[in-house]
Formats: C-alpha cells, structure tokens, sequence
C-alpha cells in the first residue's frame, strides 16, 4: 500500500480480507416467516439450544405485510446444517426456508463508520469511501461518517483501512441475501 497522501491507486481486490475465521462453508438461511410476535425468538432458541452461533441476522419485512424475511448467517461445519433446517420446518410459523449457495444469491451487508477526522486527514478518509463506492453521510468538525454496502470481505477490508484514523463507532446490519436470476426464496 502506498504512503498517505502518496497518489498510488489502491485496488478493491489488493485491500479485500480473508474474511473470518470460519470452522466450514458459511450458510445464509433466507427463512419466510409469518410476520407474528415470538417467531424470532423461537427461531433462534432453537439455534441455541442446538449449540449454533448464528453469525449475523436480519429481519425485515416482505412484499406481503403478513409475511417477514429472516436472514440467518451461521457456520455450517460446526453442526449439521440440514439438523436444524429440518427442526425449523417443524415450527409453524415457517412457511419456507433456503439455504443459498454462494454462486446462487447476491448477499450485502450495510455498515455505518464514524471515524476521527480533522482538516488534514478529512480528504483521505473521502479518497478511501470512494474507492470502496462508499458515501459520506454525516461530516463535523471532528468525525466523518461513511456508508459503506458490500460483502462481509468489502466491509472488514474498509475497516482495517480507516482504523489508523481512529474509528470511533462502527455499527453493521448484517448479510441479506436473495437468489439470483427468476428463482424465489
């Protein structure tokens, strides 16, 4: 990488990470809920019960109102991933579950960094929110706020380039995901 300040071009897939420390193949579970109270929780009390760590989840709600997506991120090496996903059809508030495959969803994840940023060090965070295609949502005198949308890899790579700034606060959504092409969830 270059020296701050210096004009050499960075690379999305120069700075992009590893990822995570992950014990097997990541499984999204995009599960189509009834949009009821308590069907979260019994959800993931039957993830813990069974010992999962579900790694991140997203609830939101669908074309129908009477419908809710919950989107699951869990390591599937740890337990058998087809235990749970039978168990989970057993709840009646499940009315469908999918677990994608990497090639078969776009998955996202949305994160907000407020990062320590004073007149000198304002342009640089700016130049590293453009080349990850994030965007400024908030500027004082003191901070910069960045939006920030991609893959878990895009989030956690901007991440390590804006720390030695001083990140201040950082909060992410989450992975949603859908299926590619016609195919639904």
């Amino acid at each position: 990488m270059g020296e701050p300040g210096t004009k050499e071009v960075f690379s999305l897939e120069n700075l992009q990470s590893s990822g995570g420390i992950h014990t097997g193949r990541k499984h999204i579970l995009s599960l189509l809920v009834e949009h009821r109270p308590g069907v979260l929780a019994r959800i993931s009390g039957l993830f813990a019960r069974r010992g999962y760590n579900i790694e991140s989840l997203a609830v939101g709600p669908t074309d129908d109102d009477s419908m809710a997506r919950i989107t699951l991120t869990v390591d599937g090496a740890a337990h058998p991933i087809d235990q749970v996903t039978k168990q989970l059809h057993k709840l009646v508030n499940v009315i469908k579950i999918r677990d994608l495959e990497p090639e078969e969803a776009v998955a996202r994840e949305l994160a907000l960094f407020k990062v320590s940023a004073d007149s000198d060090t304002r342009g640089q965070i700016m130049e590293f929110a453009d080349i990850f295609r994030g965007k400024i949502v908030d500027v004082s005198k003191r901070s910069v706020t960045v939006e920030v949308t991609g893959t878990d890899n895009k989030i956690e790579a901007f991440e390590r380039m804006i720390r030695p700034f001083g990140l201040i606060e950082m909060v992410r959504t989450g992975e949603i995901a859908i299926s590619r092409g016609r195919s639904t969830t």
